[in-house]
């Protein structure tokens, strides 16, 4: 199994080094550039390289979630967790931080109250997961130092 993904990327890599000399110079006009037949080779690269991350991360995930005693409870302990996190973020976010007629007038896109909530929840649950990252980070350290 190794060998084959081994030989893969390198397949992956030498057909992504032939791209890299189709791809449009720096000075060519946007359009021309964004329906470049090198860079949309690119893109699909990309996708393929990230479907095929997503796909081994969940399986092997599950086979590793079921065959570990008690993995399935530690993993619905850390989704439940997660959840409750995104409730507490979402509860935080008012909507209100941006005009939703300041963001249709001056940046032309078309937004509503609950869109710009729910990109507050996530900016919310960010800080909150580094807060959470960063005290069991100094918990870790704290309990070393003192464990000596």
């Amino acid at each position: 199994m190794y060998k084959i993904v081994k030989i893969g990327l390198i397949v992956i890599s030498v057909i992504s080094f032939g791209l890299l000399f189709t791809m449009p110079d720096g000075d060519a006009p946007m359009a021309e550039a964004m329906e470049s037949g090198g860079l949309n080779a690119m893109h699909w690269i990309a996708y393929i390289l990230l479907f095929l991350a997503v796909v081994a991360t969940v399986i092997f995930g599950l086979k590793n979630m079921i065959s570990t005693p008690g993995g399935l409870k530690k993993s619905l302990l850390g989704i439940g967790g997660l959840l409750v996190i995104l409730a507490i973020a979402y509860g935080l976010s008012s909507g209100t931080d941006v005009s939703v007629e300041d963001m249709m007038r001056i940046n032309n896109i078309e937004t509503s109250e609950s869109t710009i909530k729910s990109v507050g929840a996530g900016i919310n649950m960010f800080g909150l997961l580094l807060l959470v990252a960063v005290g069991v980070i100094g918990w870790g350290a704290v309990k070393k130092a003192t464990s000596k």
